[in-house]
């Protein structure tokens, strides 16, 4: 006959006393609609590199809620060339939704070098949207220089 272990609850652990909280000097980004937009601009190192398929996806999200009036342009600002900027503001909503948009997986070309063009689906529950956003190289720096959504 074999015995079989006896399994115990494991006590919950106390909190840390404030002396041992772990100290961040590091804010967390902030929160506007759907996901947190990383607060340091796009930079993807020395010409020719290959875009971060990831921080796109978020900024193309970003964009997708800007223009669905679920996120305020000014969270985006600071990826936008200025005139890309005004008009995104001028644009106002442009989809329609019930719910929140979902943007799908992105599909990226570099037509030259210090230039990225890419297209998502934007899920929008029952039609869904294009969008297209064109991102240049301004120092080390990419910049949305515009954006067409259909």
């Amino acid at each position: 006959m074999s015995t079989t272990p006896r399994i115990g609850v494991t006590p919950t652990p106390e909190p840390p006393y404030d002396e041992e909280q772990p100290t961040s000097e590091i804010a967390p980004p902030e929160i506007h609609g759907a996901l947190a937009l990383d607060p340091h601009p796009l930079v993807w190192g020395p010409p020719g590199s290959i875009p971060d398929e990831r921080k796109l996806r978020h900024l193309g999200q970003a964009l997708a809620e800007v223009l669905a009036g679920r996120r305020p342009p000014e969270t985006v600002a600071d990826k936008l060339t200025a005139r890309a900027y005004r008009e995104l503001v001028q644009a106002g909503q442009m989809i329609r939704t019930s719910r929140p948009p979902f943007a799908g997986s992105v599909h990226v070309k570099e037509p030259r070098d210090g230039a990225v063009e890419m297209c998502m689906l934007v899920h929008c529950g029952d039609r869904n949207r294009v969008l297209a956003i064109r991102l240049e190289r301004r120092g080390a720096q990419w910049l949305c220089t515009d954006f067409e959504t259909a």
